[in-house]
Order: structure tokens, then sequence, then C-alpha cells
């Protein structure tokens, strides 16, 4: 993300962003399908595989290009360009997490508009939901890599690892299926803080639609009033 509250975007910059926002979202899900199909399918399947990872490589090397021009065009030096950017260059180092990009797909597509097509509260909720999904999806696929062939590990298939998601995306935390691996646990702590965060997302903005809907109802006043 870029640091637009202390320095212009320059036009060029800007202009990239909102040309390669959409299709680089599309080549993220591309990455997630190849890492999904690289994690899960057999063994004695090896050509697939092989495909899966081949997709993986070549999405990650789109990934790296894009930041090298966007590091060209922002005409900063790189350790700036590091700091200020600090969103795609995680994104680039773990192209998994490429779902937090969402607001910015949003509003790459939306400069195209007059006006946004939801609510501020819709769009907040839409994002929330969307975010969780396939942040749920990376995360289940990412453990269950790390542990299913981990000793002792209690996340043997991808169904224990989807149900492990989905307890810790909602903060829930039943403790029947907890990573043993350092990288699983990395993973975990990831999902736990994105889950609150999304999670506080969703209720604040239902809750600030509530009030409005019963601030406008006051307002109207009770029936015959007028």
């Amino acid at each position: 993300m870029s640091d637009r509250t202390t320095a212009p975007v320059p036009p060029r910059l800007q202009a990239w962003e909102q040309r390669t926002e959409v299709s680089l979202f599309v080549a993220g899900l591309v990455f997630l399908a190849g890492y999904a199909v690289r994690v899960l399918a057999p063994a004695d399947i090896g050509p697939v595989r092989d495909l899966a990872l081949s997709l993986v490589y070549a999405t990650w090397l789109l990934f790296a290009v894009d930041y090298a021009v966007r590091f060209r065009l922002s005409g900063l030096r790189l350790w700036h360009f590091v700091r200020t950017h600090w969103l795609d260059t995680v994104v680039l180092m773990l192209p998994l997490l490429r779902p937090l990009r969402l607001v910015q797909v949003y509003t790459a597509v939306q400069k195209r508009r007059e006006q946004p097509r939801l609510s501020l509260y819709a769009r907040v909720m839409w994002y929330a939901s969307l975010t969780a999904v396939l942040l749920g999806v990376s995360a289940a696929l990412a453990v269950y890599h790390q542990e299913h062939d981990a000793p002792g590990a209690s996340i043997r298939t991808f169904g224990d690892s989807v149900w492990w998601a989905c307890a810790t995306l909602t903060t829930v935390g039943y403790g029947d299926a907890v990573p043993v691996t350092f990288g699983g646990r990395v993973v975990a702590v990831g999902l736990m803080a994105c889950g609150l965060a999304l999670l506080g997302a969703v209720t604040g903005s239902f809750s600030s639609w509530l009030v409005q809907v019963f601030r406008r109802e006051d307002e109207k006043g009770p029936p015959g009033s007028a």
C-alpha cells in the first residue's frame, strides 16, 4: 500500500495500478488454484502436480515483475519503497496473502465508475466476507501442507485443516485440531490476527448500519404524528 497520506502518487504509478490490479487479483486466484492442486493432488499424478507447480512459479514471477515496475514508477529509493509499500512487499513474499488486496481491487474498478453501487456498510461486509473465505482457504492449504505428515500432528486431512481454519477465523478455537510445526503456528498467528480484524469490521459495520436504521425510524416519528 503506497504512502498516500504523506506524498502524492506519481501519475504513471497510479495508472499502472488501475490497469493491473484486477488482472493481478485473477493471477492470485490462479496461484491459489495451482498451490491447491500441488498440495492436494495424489503423488501418483506427477504431470498434473508439475503443471500446477509451473503455474505457481509463473504467477509468482508475474508478481515479481509487477513489484519491480511499481518500484521503478514510484521514483523512490528501495528501502523507502519497501517501507511505504509494505503490503506489496508482504504479498510478494507470501502470495497466498493476496486476498488482502481486495479493497484495492475494488478501488481500481470503482475509479472507472461515477459512484459506488453498494453502500459503505455493504462494501465493508462484502470485503470482509470474501476476504475471510479466500484467506481461510489459503490458510487451510498452508497448514495442511505443513502439518499432514508431521510427527504428532492432529491435522492429518484437508478436512481437518478447513475445520481448524473456520474455528480460528471465527475466534472459537475448539482446540481439537492445532498446528504443531513452526510453519503451521506462524500461519495460525497470522490467521488469528486477521480473524479478529475481519470479525471486528463486520460487527462494527453491522452495528453502525442498525444504528443508522433506528435513527431514521426515530426521525420519522410514530405513524400519524405528522
